[in-house]
């Protein structure tokens, strides 16, 4: 059972969302909090495995919340939620540690599906939502960002790097095992390896990486 906590200051978004991640019967949402101010404490009492995190909050946002929880020893995965799928607060809440972002209207079975997903460590954005996030995240000083990526990149072996273009791509790891004819377990292990040398905390921080480093493209 994947043990859950929502954060979100409008009750009704928070009922919603228990009704749909419980009618799945694996998955349990063990506490709800209606503001960030409040997330690192019930994260501490009641040790979910996943976070959803609402971005715009009235006392602590999303933002400074999610930093908050991934201060914390061994914290849980954090979903941000939003009702913009180009706020640009959520970036920033993806630098912050947090491992991916989901729309608030998004249907019932695709949520269930990405949390899921996101509980088990592997991708949960789609090839599609990868490439507009990364490539909205990196407008900005591309030069200076394409300088340090490919510092960052350069730490990698040539396999490291190939398996990086994929995770960058959106890609889980499953299906980067049959495109590079590689065990689902050696490319964990890859992924894993490749984490630590880029300091990123996780798949996402690691996808921007690649883009800045110039191994993708925002087509």
């Amino acid at each position: 059972m994947t043990r859950l906590l929502i954060v979100d200051d409008e009750a009704l978004v928070r009922a919603g969302l228990k009704m749909i991640l419980e009618s799945d019967g694996e998955l349990e949402v063990v506490a709800e909090a209606d503001d960030g101010a409040d997330a690192a404490a019930m994260v501490t009492k009641h040790r979910p495995d996943v976070v959803l995190m609402d971005i715009r909050m009235p006392r602590l946002d999303g933002l400074a919340a999610t930093r908050a929880v991934q201060a914390l020893p061994d914290p849980p995965k954090v979903v941000v939620l939003t009702t913009f799928d180009l706020d640009d607060y959520v970036f920033r809440a993806l630098q912050a540690g947090a491992s991916g972002f989901l729309l608030k209207d998004t249907p019932p079975r695709e949520l269930v599906q990405a949390i899921k997903v996101v509980a088990a460590g592997d991708a949960m954005l789609s090839p599609a939502v990868t490439r507009r996030l990364i490539g909205h995240y990196a407008k900005d000083s591309r030069a200076d960002r394409r300088r340090v990526g490919q510092e960052r990149v350069s730490k990698l072996t040539e396999r490291e790097r190939e398996v990086l273009v994929e995770v960058g791509s959106g890609l889980p790891n499953a299906d980067i095992g049959k495109k590079l004819f590689m065990s689902e377990a050696t490319v964990k292990a890859h992924v894993s390896r490749l984490l630590v040398k880029l300091a990123a905390t996780n798949r996402v921080q690691a996808a921007i990486i690649a883009y800045e480093a110039g191994l993708l493209t925002d087509d």
